[in-house]
């Protein structure tokens, strides 16, 4: 690739991942807004729970058929589409909310047609990605999308307290569908390059079933990597478990303006974890960095949990979100540097779809846990309270506290066991690395390509 195309093509990549970066702000800004709203309306955690549920089962139930698809069609249009789908929903709660029409379930089935436009959307974006920039680059790529997750969960927390009061919930959905109109311009005036599997072979050439089959049969055939995606779908099992229950763990203690902070702060280290990626790239052993950051995460749970103390939960949460990028960015670059790009949009939904299966189990699972199991557990007079409440304490919140807990030694004794099966162990040497050509020709202009 000669260097003046390498620079076109970072170029786009950049203006890319600026309106996206602009449209997760929006999106962390109304999850919040609307998590906010339901659980101070219904005081539940399992309707809590159940938004996040929404927001991720449709989506991976759809990801194969996704990815199959994205590998046929224009993966800037497909995200052009995406975002376009996410926007319109969005504005449709706005609406439903200024006319003081809208009710829970609304926003369960707005999340849900939400999720299943972005099964297409994840593949798409990282499949061009690969397509834009250079191998050697693309751990501080993985890194730069992470800082733009962390810049969202940084800002939307904090500005989106403010906003509430200012401009009510219905504003801040309004703002959210501002940023997608920001995104999808981006997409609209950048220059992509053509999929490679639409410009080398027509769609007829191979039944649908047959593209999604692919992707698993392509995992059956490379067992280090299938063991990857088993690990990480424990590792986001747990992950779903603290996304589903730290907002009920601290407004059992306190506000939700110190929600807000807490959850700011817990940004700021994802923010600071991403930046270390995209300057780093990760360990020269990436698979170091999966384990070795994942225990760390464990270990940050476990002591978040020990005791209802703001310092401890605020201190443990920043550790806890500084490690997952850099696990997540060795991750991605292993997968992009083993994987071809004409195929990736068929690997890697099955692979979405194998990792992010256990995160709607956690989500189903959580509110009743903690609910109707963990709290009564450790309330003062429940059955843990002369013992495990003799430790961590006992009352609202500390039944949460204890499914903490269990899920960090949950964390920290998978990654102990993942190190030791050699085939995860040494994924990166025993799978050769991709070989990419790349030339000029396959630049098309914006206003060319279509879905």
């Amino acid at each position: 690739m000669s260097l003046p195309f390498e620079k076109q093509r970072v170029r786009s990549f950049l203006i890319i991942w600026i309106g996206q970066l602009f449209s997760l702000m929006g999106t962390s800004l109304s999850g919040f807004a609307l998590g906010v709203w339901v659980y101070q309306l219904t005081g539940s955690v399992t309707q809590f729970s159940l938004i996040l549920l929404f927001t991720t089962l449709p989506g991976i139930l759809i990801l194969p058929l996704a990815g199959a698809l994205v590998d046929r069609w224009d993966r800037r249009w497909t995200m052009i589409i995406s975002d376009s789908v996410a926007g319109l929903s969005t504005l449709i709660l706005a609406l439903l909310l200024f006319v003081d029409r809208l009710d829970v379930w609304h926003i369960y089935i707005m999340t849900a047609i939400s999720s299943t436009f972005n099964a297409f959307q994840w593949p798409a974006y990282t499949a061009l990605t690969t397509q834009l920039v250079p191998s050697s680059y693309l751990g501080r790529a993985s890194g730069m999308v992470q800082f733009a997750q962390a810049l969202a969960q940084l800002i939307a927390p904090l500005l989106g307290g403010v906003l509430i009061a200012f401009i009510g919930i219905e504003g801040v959905l309004f703002i959210d569908v501002t940023t997608f109109l920001i995104a999808l311009t981006t997409l609209l005036v950048v220059r992509t390059p053509r999929s490679e599997a639409a410009t080398s072979r027509s769609a007829q050439e191979q039944t649908l079933f047959k593209d999604i089959a692919y992707g698993w049969n392509y995992l059956l055939a490379r067992t280090g990597l299938l063991a990857l995606l088993l690990f990480f779908a424990v590792s986001n099992f747990v992950n779903g478990i603290v996304q589903a229950l730290l907002t009920p763990l601290l407004l059992s203690f306190t506000t939700v303006t110190v929600l807000g902070t807490v959850l700011s702060i817990a940004g700021s280290g994802m923010l600071v974890g991403s930046l270390t990626m995209a300057l780093w790239g990760g360990p020269q052993r990436r698979i170091q960095g999966i384990l070795g950051f994942t225990f760390l995460r464990g270990l940050c749970l476990v002591i978040g949990g020990l005791r209802p103390d703001l310092l401890l939960i605020t201190v443990s949460a920043f550790l806890f979100m500084f490690c997952l990028p850099i696990g997540l960015g060795c991750s991605q670059a292993i997968w992009q540097t083993k994987v071809a790009p004409e195929v990736q949009g068929r690997v890697f939904a099955m692979r979405a779809m194998i990792a992010w299966s256990s995160q709607p189990l956690a989500f189903v699972v959580a509110g009743p846990l903690a609910d109707r199991l963990f709290e009564p557990l450790m309330a003062s007079n429940g059955l843990f309270a002369g013992t495990v409440g003799s430790i961590i304490g006992t009352g609202a919140g500390r039944g949460i506290a204890l499914l903490f807990i269990l899920a960090g030694v949950l964390m920290i004794a998978v990654s102990v066991c993942a190190y030791w099966y050699p085939r995860l162990r040494y994924v990166e040497t025993e799978l050769p690395d991709i070989t990419r050509t790349d030339t000029q020709t396959d630049v098309e202009p914006a206003q060319t390509a279509s879905a």
